[in-house]
């Protein structure tokens, strides 16, 4: 700007001049201080101007105050200065004498001049002085000039110099008003700059937000992804796991299945080996002529064949199946024992023909010894007698009356499966719906018998006598009748019976106080419709012949397999069941049965003795005794019958009873003990000692889970 450019160079001007030596202060606003405090010093001339002053000293006093009248807008105060100055240097004489009260007055108009433009707000009065003082005339108007002018001019830059201050001023509030607005707007950008900071330093984080979002959902999906290939390979190997597993059980199954096949073979060679042993014990060769050496060089080698094939059976007593080199040891033995056999047999026939012909060679000797003979054959006699009394009533089958009864029903039972042959059959949907239904009226109230209380078991009751009698019972939201159909009773009473024996052979088996809470209810049902009686009874002696008590014979043409069916044993394709399996299903059964004969349903209304009571208990007792006694078998259910059984056949028969538990003890017992084996000692221990202990107190006592008046009031 011009002005600007000018007001510097005015400035750098007045700093460099000589005349005017101004100070200036940057901090004058600071103190407070007017801007021209600097500038009130007193102003000096050049020594130049000693000169000139010199000159004008010979001009006449009147000059000099007709200068100092004339030049009354002079500035006094720059004249004193003058004069100051002059005097200062000592170029001139001192000017004070000579002052007129004239020029003493215009100094004082100066002064007040110069004051008033210093502080142009203040009081004139201030510096105004008294009229009084003598005003100074100078010499030499000239020099009075030139000095005027001088002040003049410092006046006229005083002027400027305050003009261009106040214009600088203004240019700085100007300035200032920019720079603040410049700021002011700066400041917005620097706000807009940093809101859009913000703004993208969020969205920065939103994205990576988003993005570690993303980075997480990817890594859990490859954790999925990671998870379901370890399950897959997982489910790979318990695949193979279970196919192993399932190889391994096919390898066990074929090798039990083989050592189950030998097992049966093993048993059928122990059986053929025992029962022609017998035929070489002496006692079956009173008849023949063999002398006693011989008899006792074959028995005693039967014994030891029978001894060798006990060692090889008590391994498969003990869970092991028998080897190939035990097979082979035991048909070794079997062949060796029917070649016994035959050699007897051929030494029996030459000794009947020997004695053949010693009798046609003595026969002539006979008429002389004959009365020797008769005492001979009377001593024979008696010893026979004496032998047939001791060995009275011990057979191999039990009485003909007891196989009849027991004839009769199982031909009333294979009637009765034969009549449901239409229903066991059925051909149409709605028939085997019906069959279906009435098999689970029958089986499932069954199942339910427990001794938890005697309301629950009169409510089973109740359901079976419903059932019997034809009236509608609800069983699975339908209303099942046996009037559906013309062969649903007698399907009802067949399912049933077979059902008690069921749980006799499976739960009594498992759980002997289950007999009781079982036989009432059927002894219950049997004394209201006794032809399920007679049906249990049929399927009893079915499944457990010892029950009669039958020991059924072997027929010719009966196979091995058919024959152990015959007398109890389970057999399928896997094979014949294991002993410990066989006698624990007889013993469920017997004790189920011992149960039976002792109960009477406490809810009946018949009056009379029960349909089958204890009288039954007693006559298998005493035709249990009267046969020969089975290894294993009949020391069993010698003891399950009478540790259930005994102490109500003691109160009902009292002395008879002790008087044959004694006979069972003294003489039956040792022959239990002679057919017994080492390996099979276990039953006839048990029973030994519960005879002995028995005997021993002269009481019985009563059998596990017997129901009480207790339970039929809960």
């Amino acid at each position: 700007m011009p002005s600007e450019n000018l007001r510097w160079e005015t400035l750098q001007a007045l700093k460099n001049s000589p005349k005017g030596n101004i100070t200036f202060d940057p901090y004058w606003s600071e103190r407070g201080e007017p801007i021209l405090s600097g500038c009130k010093e007193p102003l000096s001339l050049s020594p130049h101007s000693g000169v000139i002053l010199e000159r004008l000293c010979a001009l006449p006093l009147q000059k000099a105050s007709f200068l100092g009248s004339s030049s009354g807008d002079s500035s006094p105060g720059l004249s004193e200065d003058i004069f100051t100055s002059l005097s200062s240097t000592g170029s001139i004489p001192d000017l004070n004498a000579r002052r007129t009260p004239s020029l003493k007055a215009e100094r004082e108009q100066a002064v007040s001049d110069e004051a008033r433009d210093e502080d142009p707000e203040e009081d004139v009065s201030e510096f105004s002085c008294p009229a009084s003082l003598p005003s100074i005339s100078l010499l030499s108007p000239k020099a009075m000039e030139t000095a005027g002018q001088i002040i003049r001019f410092a006046a006229e830059q005083q002027n400027k110099a305050k003009m261009a201050l106040r214009l600088r001023q203004e240019m700085q509030e100007k300035l200032v008003a920019e720079v603040a607005e410049v700021a002011s707007e700066q400041l917005k950008r620097f706000e807009e700059f940093m809101e859009l900071k913000q703004r993208q330093e969020f969205q920065s984080m939103r994205d990576m937000l988003n993005r570690e979002t993303k980075e997480s959902i990817g890594r859990q999906e490859k954790l999925k992804e990671e998870q379901r290939h370890r399950l897959k390979i997982l489910n790979l190997r318990l695949r193979e796991a279970e196919q192993q597993r399932l190889r391994e059980a096919e390898h066990e199954r074929l090798r039990q299945s083989d050592g189950r096949e030998r097992l049966r073979n093993l048993n059928t060679i122990q059986e053929e080996i025992l029962q022609l042993n017998q035929l070489l014990e002496p006692s079956t060769q009173t008849k023949s002529d063999l002398p006693p050496a011989s008899l006792s060089c074959f028995s005693t080698r039967g014994n030891q064949l029978c001894s060798q094939l006990s060692e090889v059976v008590r391994k498969t007593a003990e869970g092991e199946f028998p080897s190939v080199e035990d097979m082979t040891m035991s048909e070794r033995a079997l062949h060796e024992m029917r070649a016994l056999i035959r050699l007897m047999q051929e030494e029996v026939a030459k000794a009947q023909e020997k004695k053949k012909k010693e009798q046609d060679e003595e026969e002539q000797g006979r008429k002389q010894v004959e009365l020797q003979v008769q005492q001979e054959v009377q001593k024979k006699a008696v010893e026979t007698a004496k032998e047939k009394a001791k060995r009275k009533g011990l057979q191999n089958s039990a009485e003909e009356s007891t196989l009849k009864w027991f004839r009769e029903l199982q031909e009333a039972a294979a009637r009765c499966q034969e009549a449901l042959q239409q229903l066991n059959c059925p051909k149409d949907a709605q028939t085997k719906k019906l069959k279906l239904e009435l098999q689970k009226a029958a089986s499932i109230p069954v199942s339910q018998i427990s001794s938890n209380s005697g309301s629950q078991l009169r409510e089973i009751f109740d359901k079976i006598d419903k059932l019997l009698s034809g009236r509608g019972l609800v069983s699975g939201g339908r209303t099942i009748s046996t009037s559906q159909h013309p062969q649903g009773l007698d399907f009802v009473s067949y399912k049933l019976a077979e059902k008690f024996v069921k749980q006799g052979e499976e739960e009594v088996a498992s759980h002997h106080e289950a007999a009781f809470p079982i036989a009432m209810v059927a002894a219950g049902v049997w004394e209201l419709h006794p032809r399920v009686g007679d049906l249990i009874l049929a399927h009893l002696h079915k499944k457990c012949p010892y029950a009669v008590p039958h020991y059924p014979p072997m027929k010719e043409g009966t196979t091995v397999e058919d024959y152990q069916r015959i007398i109890g044993y389970r057999v399928d394709d896997s094979g014949v069941e294991g002993q410990d399996s066989f006698l624990k299903r007889m013993s469920g059964m017997i004790r189920l049965y011992a149960a039976l004969i002792q109960l009477r349903w406490p809810y009946g209304s018949k009056q009379g003795s029960a349909p089958h009571g204890l009288n039954h208990g007693w006559r298998w007792l005493a035709q249990m005794l009267n046969m020969e006694p089975l290894a294993d078998i009949t020391a069993t259910l010698l003891f399950d019958f009478l540790e259930v059984c005994g102490h109500a056949l003691m109160r009902q028969y009292q002395s008879q009873f002790w008087k044959l538990i004694l006979l069972l003890k003294e003489e039956y017992f040792p022959r239990i003990e002679a057919v017994t084996s080492s390996g099979q000692m276990g039953s006839v221990i048990r029973l030994k000692h519960f005879l002995e202990t028995s005997l021993q107190s002269r009481q019985i006592r009563p059998p596990k889970g017997q129901l009480n008046s207790a339970f039929w009031s809960s």
